[in-house]
């Protein structure tokens, strides 16, 4: 804001314009993934992301910023689709779940290390910073294969094949998996691709699986209490960057537990335990801000609040930051996948979006109103996930989307 004499509408542009990129992004990524490969995508994005970081390191003038941080937002929504449904197309069924949350355990590594570096760091080396990892996976996709179920799509079933030997290790038989997958794919081979033909009856259960549980994550508060948090812990007497701090300690530790339990608990379960943890956090600072509203019990209200963002943290990150991206890359056929996940990703970035900017206008309505909604909405979250979302854990790719699409494959 100093350096190019930014006031506080445009940094608020900034701020925001990333989530457009990302649902800009979003709308091409399944396009791109299907028609080019899952590799071919994740360059794209790579490009997208060092292009903006570029424009924002050398920014002159305002305008550069957005440019360079709408860019950095379509190579987030490219990868936000991409890599979920890349690692679930090359994972065996004993390790998707766990091997997919890495994805967001290392993001939650990443953001901390950047919150980390960037209090030392002036903020366009933070820019410049932000190109190695891009660089480093770009020079990366050269070194690992194409899906192999994407290989079967376009029907080059020996390339498939060796793609999953080599996946699987030199000695693996890979024979049933491979025929499992040829078969699924060619009878998929008949159904219709396009968006449209994603909104039949027979896909009805995967879409209402998939979108539902995108708008119950964000809509369930992650970015209210995220944007809060430092003004929460400094009314709770604790200095915004020991919250920060305590915030990071909660949520590496409990996303790397959710990649160990997911594929031994299963996704329902931990689903189950993270959306009521997530409504316990948002009721305990909606009661803290219901005391401060009636000025009782005014030195405990602080540490509720500072309790409630904490069981919030933690709760969040063991299944229901990571566990929506993990069943929506495998809930939805190869033929609608593109689509199916383009819509889900899409639907996401705005639902963020729309908490996002809602969040200011519903905290100076009631502070605790605003919290015991989303707590409410994370009580729904218990009900839809026990009444609707499958189990996944140690089942085929197929055999979980045969179960959720029953007319889509038959012949």
């Amino acid at each position: 804001m100093d350096d190019l004499n930014v006031g506080v509408a445009e940094y608020s542009l900034f701020g925001s314009i990333l989530t457009i990129g990302a649902m800009i992004g979003a709308i091409i990524s399944g396009r791109i993934a299907d028609y080019a490969g899952r590799r071919t995508a994740m360059g794209f994005s790579e490009v997208f992301c060092i292009l903006g970081w570029l424009a924002i390191a050398f920014a002159k003038v305002g305008w550069w910023l957005y440019v360079g941080r709408l860019f950095v937002g379509c190579g987030m929504g490219l990868l936000s689709y991409v890599v979920p449904i890349y690692i679930a197309e090359i994972t065996p069924k004993n390790l998707r779940g766990g091997f997919t949350t890495v994805h967001q355990l290392m993001i939650c590594c990443g953001v901390s290390l950047t919150y980390l570096v960037g209090a030392f760091l002036n903020w366009r080396i933070l820019a410049l910073l932000g190109i190695i990892p891009c660089i480093v996976q770009l020079l990366g996709l050269f070194f690992i294969p194409e899906s192999p179920r994407w290989l079967a799509k376009f029907g080059h079933w020996e390339r498939s094949e060796s793609v999953l030997q080599r996946l699987r290790g030199k000695n693996a038989d890979v024979s049933q998996e491979a025929t499992e997958i040829r078969d699924f794919t060619e009878a998929l081979q008949r159904e219709t691709e396009s968006i449209i033909g994603l909104f039949q009856l027979q896909y009805l259960k995967s879409l209402t699986v998939g979108v539902g549980l995108m708008i119950l994550q964000q809509f369930g508060g992650v970015n209210g209490i995220a944007f809060y948090a430092s003004s929460i812990f400094i009314s709770a007497g604790f200095s915004g960057s020991i919250g920060m701090i305590a915030m990071v300690a909660v949520q590496i530790p409990m996303t790397a537990l959710g990649v160990l339990l997911m594929d031994k608990s299963g996704r329902r379960p931990l689903l189950l335990i993270s959306a009521s943890g997530t409504c316990l956090g948002c009721f305990l600072a909606a009661l803290s801000f219901t005391l401060q509203d009636l000025h009782k019990w005014k030195e405990g209200s602080p540490i509720l609040a500072l309790a409630g963002v904490l069981v919030y943290t933690g709760s969040f990150s063991l299944g229901m930051g990571g566990i929506p991206w993990v069943i929506m890359s495998e809930i939805f056929p190869i033929n609608v996948k593109g689509s199916a996940g383009s819509l889900v990703t899409l639907v996401s970035w705005l639902c963020s979006w729309i908490v996002s900017y809602a969040f200011n206008f519903l905290m100076s309505w009631s502070s605790a109103g605003t919290f015991f909604i989303f707590s409410s909405i994370c009580g729904f979250t218990i009900l839809f996930v026990a009444k609707l979302v499958p189990e996944t854990k140690g089942r085929t790719l197929e055999e979980v989307q045969a179960s959720l699409n029953p007319y889509s494959t038959k012949t």
